[in-house]
This record gives C-alpha cells, sequence and structure tokens, in this order.
C-alpha cells in the first residue's frame, strides 16, 4: 500500500521518542496508512539549555527534507515549538500541536505557517498558561482543543490520537 503521507513527530524536553503521546500518534497515523517516525532529541535536551532549541529544530528540518511524501509535523511541549518553527521553513500539510509554549525564555515566541493545525491544550497547564495558547491560536484561527487536564495530557492520550486520527483523515 502507498503511503498517504508522512508524519514526524517530536517529542518534549522531558520525554523521549518512545512517550506515550508520540507513540499514540504514531499509532493512529499507521493506522490510517501513513508512515511516521519520532526522531530522538534526548541527547540535546539534557541540559535543558534552550541555545539547544536551534539545534533541535535542524535536526527536526534534516527529517523533513529526507522525507518523501507529504510531511504532517506534530510534537508534544517542546516537540511541538520546534514542529510549529520548522513549518516555516518546509512545506508541511499541517501541524499537530500537543501543549505548545508559546515563547522559550532565552529564544523565541512561538511562529508557525498558515497551514491547517489543531491544537491540544489542558486547561491547568502548570507550564503554559491555556489563556496564552487561545490568545495565539485565535488570529490564525486554528482548531483548538481545550481539555480538562495538565501539561502532560495524560488523561487525554486516547483523546488526543483520536484527535489526530480526525486530522489525518481531513488532510488525505
Amino acid at each position: 500500500m502507498r503511503s498517504r503521507g508522512h508524519v514526524i513527530l517530536s517529542h518534549g524536553l522531558e520525554s523521549g521518542p518512545e512517550a506515550t503521546k508520540v507513540t499514540a500518534l504514531a499509532a493512529a497515523a499507521e493506522a490510517l496508512g501513513w508512515t511516521s517516525e519520532r526522531p530522538d532529541y534526548l541527547d540535546l535536551d539534557r541540559s535543558k539549555d534552550p541555545a539547544k532549541v536551534a539545534e533541535r529544530l535542524a535536526r527536526l528540518l534534516d527529517r523533513c527534507r529526507a522525507a518523501s511524501a507529504p510531511v504532517v509535523l506534530g510534537g508534544s511541549s517542546m516537540g511541538a515549538f520546534i514542529s510549529a518553527l520548522a513549518s516555516l521553513e518546509v512545506d508541511v500539510a499541517g501541524l499537530f500541536l500537543l501543549a505548545p509554549p508559546v515563547h522559550i525564555a532565552g529564544y523565541r515566541a512561538l511562529e508557525a505557517a498558515q497551514v491547517p493545525t489543531v491544537i491540544v491544550h489542558g486547561w491547568d497547564d502548570e507550564l503554559i498558561a491555556a489563556a496564552a495558547v487561545v490568545a495565539w491560536a485565535a488570529p490564525r484561527r486554528d482548531e483548538l482543543l481545550l481539555v480538562d487536564d495538565g501539561h502532560r495530557l495524560s488523561k487525554h492520550v486516547e483523546y488526543g490520537a483520536e484527535a489526530f486520527t480526525r486530522f489525518l483523515a481531513r488532510l488525505s
């Protein structure tokens, strides 16, 4: 079967490529006939240095440029942040952002290409205020799913995978 496209899912700063959320998203994509990959940024994340954001972004851009199928970028927290920034530099079919920071201290504010975008964010996110994400998404008119959860969205892993399935189905 020919792939419908390629999904690149980036994990959060205190996570890894086998993290629950990105693993669930990868399974959802593959069930629809998309290929997926989850780059490993653990070596860059150890220092928690904002300067490493640029290196994370460069790694993701390399993966995007190596993909031969239409690319959808997704990620959680820092992974969402770099996915959004990458969309400004390479063509992507869409963005799926979980708990995206709207600003990284010592780095820059969140920006993203005007492509189909879905954001899942917790009302009780202890790191990134829901109101800040609403304010960022509003002028873009992004689909924003606010849930009763915190930053890790641990109570909404399945919900996120279901939303991702619907998003990919619309893009196909």
